[in-house]
C-alpha cells in the first residue's frame, strides 16, 4: 500500500511535532536550581546561553516556568506578588550525558517581577538596578520572554522593559499568559493590538505566543522555542 503524499500544511506540522517532542524530552531530563542572586557579584559564571523571563508582579511567571520545566514546584509563586527580589537561575539538560554533575546545556533565569511590588521605593530602584545591568552586560544572555497578562493587554511597565530590552540590543518574545481567562474574540482583539505595537520595536520577535499554564495550552511551542533560542534551531533538527 502506497503513502499519500503529504501536503506541505502536514508536512509543517509533522515537523513542528517533532521539534515539540524534542524540547519536551529535553525538559524531562535534569532541571534544577542553582541559585538566587539577590546582586550581580552572586551571578554564576557566564559559560551557557540564558534565557531570562519577566513581567508584571502577578503575570504567572512562576505558573509559566513549571509547565515550561513540567515541574510542580520548580518556581515558587509568591503569595504576595511582586516579592521576588533576586535573579533566580536554574539549570536545563546536561552537555555531557555521561556526567550528570557536570556543565548544564542551558539555564532558565526568573526576574523579579515589576509594576506591583509589594516593597520600599529603595528596594524596588536596587531590584531595578540589578535588572538593568543584567540585562545590559550579560553576555550570554540568548533571549527574554516579557510576559503579559491577556487580561489587561500592555501596560506602561511592560513597554518600559520593552524599550529598555530595545536600547539593550536584547532580542525578546512576548508571550500572552493566562488565555484560558478570556474570550476567544477579546484574546484576538488583545492579541493583535500587542501584535502591532510589538512591531514598533527592533528587538521584539514577530511572533506572539499565546499561552496558558493552567489548561496547557501554548506551551509545547513555547518549549520548543526557549530550546531554539538557547541551543540554535540546529540541535532540534539532530
Amino acid at each position: 500500500m502506497t503513502v499519500p503524499d503529504l501536503t506541505p500544511e502536514e508536512l509543517e506540522q509533522r515537523e513542528r511535532q517533532r521539534r515539540e517532542r524534542k524540547a519536551s524530552k529535553l525538559f524531562s531530563g535534569r532541571v534544577d536550581f542553582l541559585l538566587s542572586a539577590p546582586q550581580l557579584k552572586f551571578l554564576p559564571e557566564p559559560t551557557v546561553p540564558e534565557i531570562a523571563f519577566c513581567g508584571r508582579s502577578n503575570v504567572g511567571k512562576s505558573s509559566l516556568l513549571n509547565a515550561l520545566t513540567g515541574r510542580k514546584k520548580i518556581a515558587r509563586a509568591s503569595i504576595t506578588p511582586g516579592r521576588t527580589q533576586e535573579l533566580n537561575f536554574f539549570e536545563v539538560g546536561m552537555a555531557d550525558p555521561n556526567n550528570p554533575g557536570g556543565p548544564p546545556l542551558f539555564r532558565l533565569v526568573d526576574m523579579p517581577g515589576y509594576g506591583f511590588a509589594k516593597a520600599p521605593v529603595k528596594v524596588v530602584e536596587r531590584w531595578k538596578g540589578l535588572v538593568k545591568t543584567y540585562l545590559r552586560g550579560r553576555q550570554v544572555l540568548a533571549r527574554n520572554l516579557v510576559l503579559v497578562d491577556s487580561r489587561h493587554g500592555l501596560k506602561d511597565v511592560d513597554r518600559e522593559m520593552m524599550k529598555m530590552l530595545d536600547e539593550a540590543a536584547v532580542g525578546y518574545r512576548i508571550v500572552l499568559t493566562k488565555t484560558d481567562k478570556v474570550k476567544a474574540s477579546e484574546l484576538e482583539r488583545v492579541a493583535n493590538r500587542i501584535a502591532d505595537e510589538s512591531r514598533k520595536h527592533p528587538a521584539a520577535f514577530p511572533t506572539l505566543h499565546l499561552t496558558s499554564s493552567e489548561k496547557g495550552m501554548g506551551i509545547e511551542e513555547l518549549r520548543a522555542a526557549v530550546v531554539a533560542d538557547a541551543l540554535g534551531e540546529s540541535f532540534l533538527e539532530l
